[in-house]
């Protein structure tokens, strides 16, 4: 069976602890009956984290909107999809992290997609980046 929770807040940083503190506990709830340690959880946390700086940030760099959260979950897996109605990008055109030289902003991308299983961006009216852990 699946469960689906949706939180919608404004795009201003200052949500990004309470949408992270959703998926947190939404993380909590999914694995209580497997035993896969707080990293998954962590992860998935920092990851929706970064797609929220980057919609704040890049999407609405110019003006304010909302940004949705809708998290799902399974037997198997957590699912996240971050939408806007901001500036879109192409996530195919995102150039690699030369992680040889520091860096100082950049990273969120590079931290998404190290910490989850698979992620995906539709853009569109709302943009959709969606992110998915498995722990099963």
């Amino acid at each position: 069976m699946s469960s689906l929770v949706v939180l919608q807040v404004p795009s201003e940083i200052v949500y990004r602890d309470l949408a992270t503190r959703t998926v947190a506990a939404i993380c909590k709830l999914a694995t209580r009956d497997v035993s896969v340690g707080e990293k998954f959880g962590h992860e998935l946390v920092s990851a929706v984290g970064e797609a929220f700086n980057n919609s704040v940030l890049h999407a609405y760099e110019n003006h304010s909107g909302e940004i949705t959260l809708r998290i799902a979950y399974d037997e198997r897996q957590v699912s996240v999809e971050v939408l806007d109605h901001g500036e879109s990008f192409d996530l195919d055109t995102v150039p690699a992290l030369d992680l040889a030289e520091p860096q100082e902003s950049g990273m969120g991308l590079f931290i998404i997609r190290s910490f989850v299983d698979e992620v995906t961006y539709e853009p569109g009216s709302p943009n959709c980046l969606r992110m998915k852990k498995r722990f099963a």
